[in-house]
């Protein structure tokens, strides 16, 4: 892995101005948060484990692909390492304000709030075809079939699932998601990976219009 240069603390490349709010005390809470060593978050975001201690302590301000890479690690937002407090959600998702999102016959519909560490959705999904791009991307799915039956690859395994099977996997793994009945078939799913748009699932075939974070 490419490590982060140290950079002067007043020079922040990426765009993020000087004078960024005190973000070294939500660091620390953070990591320790996650139960992870300095020596063990500094590994995984590309820092020198001096260089941590000084965004800790408050002697280093973190530049924007720092931010973005201890978020990622922490399981949380650039928005709230900056202590940005987010609007109270409502709670409760009504279906009938779901609005639907379709690409390449794949059809997404909210089942979750925005702006979460998971993503819910009530998913159709299109018959399998050989077409299909196996994918494989950081985060956790889970998936649970309500309707029709899901070919589901992981790795060198085929899996069939029937109405009320479920499976939850790595993303690491190489995926493929398919109907496995001409209709298509229907499934609630959830995804880990933070901020991604509806449309921007890492599902579908080939020349699809949702790119994924592949």
């Amino acid at each position: 892995m490419d490590r982060v240069p140290d950079v002067p603390p007043d020079v922040l490349p990426g765009g993020l101005p000087d004078g960024l709010p005190d973000v070294a005390p939500q660091l620390r809470a953070l990591r320790r948060r996650r139960g992870l060593t300095l020596e063990a978050a500094a590994q995984r975001a590309g820092l020198s484990p001096a260089h941590l201690s000084r965004l800790e302590t408050g002697n280093r301000q973190p530049s924007l692909p720092m931010l973005l890479a201890l978020a990622r690690i922490y399981g949380t937002t650039v928005s709230e390492l900056l202590g940005e407090v987010a609007p109270e959600r409502d709670p409760v998702i009504r279906g009938a304000r779901a609005e639907p999102v379709e690409a390449d016959g794949w059809v997404y519909r909210p089942a979750g709030a925005a702006g979460r560490a998971m993503q819910a959705l009530r998913v159709h999904v299109p018959y399998a075809t050989s077409a299909d791009i196996v994918r494989v991307h950081p985060g956790e799915e889970w998936l649970h079939v309500l309707e029709g039956r899901v070919r589901l690859a992981l790795g060198d395994a085929v899996h069939v699932l029937e109405p009320g099977d479920g499976a939850h996997f790595d993303s690491f793994t190489p995926h493929r998601i398919g109907a496995a009945t001409r209709g298509g078939a229907e499934l609630l799913f959830v995804h880990t990976l933070l901020q991604s748009p509806v449309a921007e699932l890492c599902l579908g075939g080939r020349g699809s219009t949702h790119p994924g974070k592949d």
